[in-house]
């Protein structure tokens, strides 16, 4: 299994996101066992645009306009440059999470642009995977097992690209460039004032396996090297020498300030989130014993940098 973390293997074209004003019925999310209830998570239905991007923009526009205010003085506005204020009300690329904040501030919106974008940027995953995503921006602590593939939230633009085109060869420029972007976007949650703390443990062959050419790897283990030099991400490498590990299939584990962890694995159809307490306690014993078998992260950062100038450089 390559978690969605990592991988890819969810159906492209022929699905489209619906639009964002109002609500659907809910849809029920599970939570940890010790509450009684269902945590219930609101779902957006369809609009004039089945493209978020395209109605973000859409919205942003219209707002500008009311206000009586150009491009330009938007940009000034949200310190931005006018390029990028086009680019977002053209549809052409979805707005960061500190543009919709910003718009918020500019238009007096109390959070409506920020919550449309968290709600666009979600559907931007498949079905089965944006459960996951609520619960990933909730968590203290994310601790991490990547069997195969260098994990999602550490992934670089090129890396994550020649994983997505790989898996999906008929699929359009467009929807891959859209998934490619859902997923950079995941590491917003790294660059919050207060962000979770990151443990990732790499099997060796995530620095060997050749993903994208030579050039592509050699910047995705700089990116390794780069992340883990911030306080919050600790990076192990498990090595071949290791011999069979306690796991064999990749996996996440959540742990919260108020509720009791989950942990997230995947199958080919699809992925989910588990919150009995029995298996959230087998997969944490399992990583333990991962921690315990993998390199020290200053001798995992050693293996990392050693492989990035020996064989990708």
């Amino acid at each position: 299994m390559g978690t969605y973390l990592a991988y890819s293997h969810h159906h492209p074209p022929g699905t489209r996101m619906t639009g964002f004003p109002g609500f659907q019925p809910v849809r029920k999310v599970r939570t940890s066992e010790s509450q009684k209830e269902d945590r219930q998570v609101n779902v957006c239905p369809g609009s004039e645009s089945t493209d978020g991007y395209a109605y973000f923009g859409l919205e942003v526009k219209e707002a500008r306009l009311h206000a009586k205010l150009t491009q330009k003085e938007l940009a000034d506005e949200t310190h931005y440059q006018p390029p990028y204020i086009s680019k977002v009300e053209n549809g052409l690329l979805l707005a960061s999470e500190q543009f919709a904040v910003a718009c918020d501030r500019v238009f007096n919106t109390s959070g409506f642009f920020a919550r449309m974008r968290e709600r666009i940027s979600r559907h931007e995953h498949p079905s089965w995977f944006e459960p996951y995503v609520k619960w990933e921006v909730q968590a203290e602590t994310i601790l991490n097992y990547s069997a195969n593939l260098v994990a999602g939230v550490l992934q670089t633009e090129r890396y994550a690209y020649a994983i997505y085109r790989h898996a999906h060869p008929t699929a359009s420029e467009q929807w891959v460039k859209r998934k490619v972007e859902a997923r950079l976007r995941r590491h917003e949650i790294l660059e919050r004032p207060n962000p979770p703390l990151l443990w990732v443990i790499l099997d060796e062959c995530c620095l060997r396996r050749v993903i994208g050419g030579r050039e592509v790897m050699r910047e995705q283990l700089g990116r390794l090297l780069s992340e883990a030099e911030s306080p919050q991400v600790t990076v192990q490498v498990l090595p071949f020498s290791a011999g069979a590990p306690p796991a064999t299939e990749s996996f996440i584990l959540l742990t919260f300030a108020e509720e009791a962890g989950v942990l997230y694995e995947e199958s080919w159809t699809g992925g989910r989130v588990i919150d009995s307490a029995a298996q959230v306690a087998e997969a944490s014993a399992a990583y333990d014993r991962l921690r315990a078998d993998a390199m020290s992260p200053v001798d995992s950062l050693a293996l990392i940098k050693k492989v990035m100038l020996e064989e990708y450089s």
